[in-house]
């Protein structure tokens, strides 16, 4: 099957998950308007997601979840069929609630930033994360690692089964979980007081981990249960955020996006094949076209910095490293001519 189009097998109810996606009441929801968003509490910025709740509103569990390159790489119809198993199995036995955010019934055109759009606007999921992030730069108390989030299974050093989530597959040598003692095969039952069926579970168990500090895990390792602490050091969210939809409205614009060189390419101008290399669009916004730059320049760096990254990161990295009104030096090829041009940042 596609992965990358789960949602249309899943509402098509695919026979791999029919019986079991039919012992709940379904509901397919494709706008944020007037959802309780501490009960519909997800990563934002997916194509995708499932929530499974218990009539009481508490969340038996979640799937979906990706990495930077691959929208849908943990979507499998068999995942999400073990994931309802385990939300069903976990209702039928009562199981206490996961933690779960303070009753706000805040929605999302509560927020300053969707007074902007019609009463009758369809708010996408990843509107919340960019309301979000107004409300908490005009209130002052935005900070740059809040884009750090729902970090991945690899911030622990796991690599995960797509088939089964909870399920390790790896263990990265010197990682978090190695050092706890976790080792390929582990299944893991709990991850920072939160049940764990799925990746999208380890995400949102370590998107409420603390900076810094250690969680609780606790796994199965055939008839045996273990229970240890994971050591989370300063910085262990980072990731590649460069693909999250939510990012791209987020000022400073960086005034230069095009396509990524190609090996060859770069090969051909005396470029490492890992280096920041990408051709200036059609499209040059004013305050790029005010300084000089054309289209088809190519940039290989800013402030005489070479990055290894490709073009969609160095926007980020623009926004995530720079400030509305800085200077910013572009290194640029323009045929055969190495120049360096400034452009001001416009808000």
């Amino acid at each position: 099957m596609d992965h990358g189009r789960i949602d249309e097998q899943v509402a098509r109810l695919h026979p791999e998950i029919r019986n079991v996606a039919e012992r709940f009441v379904l509901l397919r929801i494709g706008n944020m308007r007037g959802l309780d968003l501490s009960l519909f509490d997800f990563d934002y910025d997916l194509t995708w997601a499932a929530l499974m709740f218990a009539a009481d509103g508490n969340v038996l569990g979640r799937f979906g979840g990706r990495d930077a390159d691959t929208p849908g790489k943990y979507h499998s119809l068999a995942g999400l069929r073990y994931a309802l198993e385990q939300s069903w199995e976990r209702f039928e036995r009562g199981a206490p609630p996961s933690p779960r955010p303070a009753a706000s019934g805040k929605r999302i055109e509560d927020y300053a930033g969707a007074q902007r759009f019609s009463a009758k606007a369809c708010f996408h999921c990843h509107n919340v994360h960019e309301f979000r992030r107004e409300e908490q730069q005009a209130a002052g108390i935005w900070r740059k690692d809040h884009v750090w989030v729902y970090p991945e299974p690899a911030a622990l050093g796991l690599t995960m089964e797509i088939e089964q989530g909870n399920k390790v597959r790896d263990v990265r040598a010197g990682g978090p979980a190695a050092s706890a003692g976790m080792k390929p095969g582990d299944v893991i039952r709990m991850l920072n007081h939160h049940a764990v069926a799925s990746v999208a579970d380890v995400q949102y168990a370590l998107h409420r981990a603390p900076a810094a500090g250690s969680i609780a895990v606790h796994w199965r390792r055939g008839g045996q249960e273990h229970d240890a602490k994971l050591a989370l050091a300063a910085g262990w969210r980072e990731s590649d955020v460069s693909w999250r939809w939510s990012l791209k409205s987020m000022k400073p614009d960086p005034q230069v996006h095009g396509e990524d060189l190609s090996a060859a390419d770069k090969a051909t101008l005396g470029l490492d094949p890992r280096r920041l290399a990408f051709r200036q669009g059609s499209f040059v916004p004013r305050a790029a076209q005010q300084a000089g730059i054309r289209i088809g320049d190519i940039i290989i760096g800013v402030d005489g910095k070479q990055l290894d990254m490709n073009a969609r990161q160095f926007e980020t990295f623009i926004r995530l490293n720079y400030q509305v009104g800085d200077e910013v030096r572009h290194d640029i090829i323009r045929g055969g001519e190495r120049l360096k041009i400034a452009v001001k940042l416009p808000g």
